[in-house]
């Protein structure tokens, strides 16, 4: 089974229940015990899927196991490791050999998450709609809305220009990501999400405006420095963005002095107290 070098890792809930998933080949595939979790509400659904598969080895569903993939996703610290996934025609016939009430309901959800990924392939444009349609079921403001999509589109901008460049490997992709980010504010991303008091939440998405601007600005002028340098393989890529993020960081500084105030928050964009006042006074109308 070929590997995911870069997967692009999402959070699907059914019932309540978060299920990892991730794109590969034009694809979702899903974490396998984290739907076994929500379907069976095992605390050991690491034991679980391990007694199951030697179970559909055993009934002669042998191209079941041939079919699982082990791709990166995030795990609660942080961190990303190699899980078991699946596509959806096998996770259909992973749940038919899990006895649970929620089989059929699951079946049906994720039938709908297949079809949405279908539709997206074929237009694009679906899954920008939608992406900003979830921000504002959370709460988010247009203003804030736009600032993220915008950065969005920058951050894929320049992870496509590393593919160009022979960055192929999941640890590189990071590895240039925290320099951009130590550069821009004296945090790596994992130290970042630390002081914000996050876990598995995206950091971005608890990012106020100016923080936002700034993750912006960074990972634009490394895709600028890159381009303009011609920078091929890990070593100048990596001096590059390690300039990308001195031009956001120097930015940042001047700025904080100017105005007496620190552009780094431990608050969260929907737990500022404007927000929340604005939320709720929402939600009264």
């Amino acid at each position: 089974m070929k590997k995911n070098p870069n997967p692009t890792n999402h959070i699907a809930i059914f019932k309540g229940k978060s299920i990892r998933k991730t794109i590969f080949q034009k694809e979702w595939w899903f974490s396998i015990i984290d739907v076994i979790e929500a379907l069976t509400g095992t605390d050991r659904p690491r034991k679980y899927w391990g007694d199951l598969k030697k179970k559909l080895t055993t009934e002669g569903y042998a191209e079941v196991s041939e079919k699982i993939g082990q791709l990166k996703l995030m795990a609660n610290d942080g961190k990303y490791y190699k899980t078991d996934c699946a596509d959806t025609e096998t996770m259909f016939r992973i749940i038919q050999s899990i006895p649970s009430p929620n089989a059929e309901p699951f079946k049906r959800w994720l039938a709908k998450i297949g079809y949405e990924r279908v539709q997206e392939i074929e237009n694009p444009e679906l899954a920008t709609k939608r992406t900003r349609m979830l921000y504002k079921l959370k709460g988010y403001s247009d203003d804030w809305i736009e600032k993220r999509m915008r950065g969005i589109a920058i951050r894929e901008e320049l992870t496509d220009e590393w593919k160009k460049r022979e960055i192929k490997e999941q640890k590189e992709f990071e590895i240039l990501t925290a320099e951009i980010s130590k550069a821009t504010f004296g945090m790596m991303p994992s130290q970042y999400k630390k002081h914000k008091n996050l876990k598995r939440e995206n950091l971005r998405d608890h990012m106020n405006d100016l923080e936002l601007i700034f993750s912006m600005l960074g990972e634009a002028s490394t895709t600028k420095i890159t381009r303009d340098r011609n920078a091929n393989g890990f070593i100048e890529n990596k001096i590059a963005a390690q300039k990308g993020g001195k031009i956001a960081g120097d930015a940042r500084q001047k700025l904080e002095l100017e105005s007496g105030g620190k552009v780094i928050s431990k608050e969260n964009y929907l737990t500022t107290p404007e927000n929340v006042k604005r939320i709720k006074g929402k939600n009264k109308k």
